[in-house]
């Protein structure tokens, strides 16, 4: 099994920035796949950012240009700086990896979550 650990969530003012990081352990052969989710009060789960194992990555419209996904593969971390954040990036961020942990094909994994408060 593989287990995810995230880190760096909290609250911060309008405009201000946090990074988010998750540590995926465990049985892991290889990581394909990285990102983030979030999920707001009443709203459903929305990717947030991916980066494949060769680097390229994607974005949600709306956090272009604001967001910056990021992976270590020595490490088998993914870290997501958030800058200019908005009252509406305020969510709980899930930490996801599609590993090969044994088998023919990667599973993928989540992590617990960590919430993201943005407020004045």
């Amino acid at each position: 099994q593989v287990q995810l650990v995230e880190s760096g969530g909290g609250s911060v003012q309008p405009g201000g920035s946090l990074r988010l990081s998750c540590v995926a352990s465990g049985r892991i052969f290889s990581i394909t796949n990285m990102g983030w989710y979030r999920q707001a009060p009443g709203k459903q789960r929305e990717l947030v950012a991916s980066i494949s194992s060769g680097g390229s990555t994607n974005y949600a419209d709306s956090v272009k240009g604001r967001f910056a996904i990021s992976r270590d593969g020595a490490r088998n971390t993914v870290s997501l700086q958030m800058n200019s954040l908005k009252v509406e990036d305020t969510a709980v961020y899930y930490c996801t990896v599609d590993a090969y942990d044994g088998g023919f094909h990667p599973n993928e994994y989540w992590g617990q979550g960590t919430q993201v408060t943005v407020s004045s």
